[in-house]
């Protein structure tokens, strides 16, 4: 393998590369790789270089369909890899999915992953539907190979004809960064701190938590939650529901919002840069999601021992494993996501048990080193399968 292969990431918003690619492009730079990311500017893409120590190059691409921006961006994506002349392209998130693979496939980049992190078009309908639908397959057409982060996900991409099962993979054990366990671990200092701000919300040391970590969107199950909780409080008047998180892209929904602020025992604490304390006080997680690629919010959690409830839905039964670690109940199921909930907080050592098992199956199977140094051996084999090729 010739030195220095040039490796370039392709995603749409700068905070994709700030979180959901953090330590892996440190990693492959030291692994030996020249790496650049291309996304659009913000304060979260000049963190990245800082950060990680590589190239960053900045493109306006923006998440919704715009024909005559999109052109320029295509236009300024194919510009930028005509000048770094990768050996492998790694694009994901649709818009930059889409772009980033036509781009390369045009310049005949020798190694193009569509790295596919969620099918967003399981929960749309209309228009809306096909036009997904067609981005879908239009990137996947371009790329030599599709490397989905759960098998579930490649499963609905190619049950769904997205994806064509010679090109779809999985790298690794999925996910699309890993966690770091030492980040969320349930410590002493932590435990106290998630206490403390808990306590500053209103929610008292001896009641019960139900944790919840993301948009408030009906993608996400928000309005089942509050809908489950109402019941769970029949049972556990104590019972208190801890929601961090909020509206992400003007993606917040204001029905959903308004909801959230009528129900009884529910605390909002909206978005924060610090969730390692607030899991160490939850009993446990609720994540009632209608599609994922495979999520990050249970892996956290698991590794400060919480276990969690989920939907049976795409990405988050590679998340759970039901009945070890948390449980799975069907997808739009309320009484169900109540009675598991419910469950957990009734029974200390059921939860506890699966806390434990969910800690070891984090730090065991899905810590991110381990998946940074199975993507490395991933790009390592096809460089070196290009090589006896040519």
């Amino acid at each position: 393998m010739k030195s220095r292969p040039r490796l370039v990431y392709i995603v749409t918003h700068p905070v994709t590369a700030d979180a959901l690619l953090r330590g892996q492009l440190a990693f492959m730079r030291e692994r030996g790789f020249d790496v650049t990311v291309i996304a659009s500017a913000g304060p979260e893409l000049e963190r990245v270089a800082e950060r990680e120590r590589i190239r960053t190059v900045p493109v306006r691409i923006e998440r919704p369909i715009a024909p005559r921006r999109d052109v320029a961006s295509l236009a300024a994506v194919g510009a930028a890899l005509r000048d770094l002349r990768p050996d492998i392209v790694n694009a994901s998130t649709p818009k930059a999915g889409l772009l980033g693979m036509l781009a390369a496939r045009a310049l005949r980049v020798p190694i193009r992953i569509y790295l596919l992190r969620g099918l967003r078009l399981e929960t749309t309908r209309g228009a809306s539907r096909v036009v997904l639908s067609a981005t879908e397959r239009i990137a996947s057409a371009c790329a030599d190979e599709v490397a989905c982060v759960s098998a579930s996900l490649m499963r609905a991409a190619v049950e769904g004809g997205y994806v064509p099962a010679a090109k779809a993979r999985v790298v690794g054990p999925g996910t699309s960064n890993g966690v770091d366990p030492a980040r969320w671990a349930r410590t002493p200092d932590r435990s106290a701190e998630g206490l403390a701000r808990v306590r500053a919300a209103g929610i008292a040391d001896d009641e019960d938590v139900i944790g919840f970590v993301g948009r408030f969107d009906p993608d996400k199950g928000i309005l089942d939650l509050v809908d489950a909780f109402e019941r769970v409080r029949r049972e556990r008047p104590k019972a208190r529901l801890l929601l961090i998180g909020g509206g992400y892209a003007g993606d917040a929904q204001a029905a959903a919002i308004a909801r959230v602020r009528s129900t009884p025992g529910v605390i909002s604490l909206g978005k924060s840069d610090d969730v390692a304390p607030l899991y160490a006080r939850m009993d446990v997680l609720a994540f009632p999601s209608y599609r994922e690629g495979f999520p990050n919010v249970p892996l956290e959690a698991a590794c400060a021992g919480v276990p969690t409830v989920g939907y049976r839905s795409t990405g988050v039964v590679d998340a759970i494993e039901d009945d070890r670690t948390g449980m799975l109940v069907p997808q739009g199921d309320v009484r169900a996501l109540a009675d598991a909930l419910v469950r957990y907080l009734e029974d200390r050592k059921l939860r506890d048990a699966h806390g434990r098992a969910a800690e070891e199956r984090a730090r065991s199977r899905f810590s991110s080193e381990g998946v940074w140094h199975a993507w490395a051996a991933h790009y390592e084999d096809r460089l070196g399968a290009r090589a006896r090729v040519t």
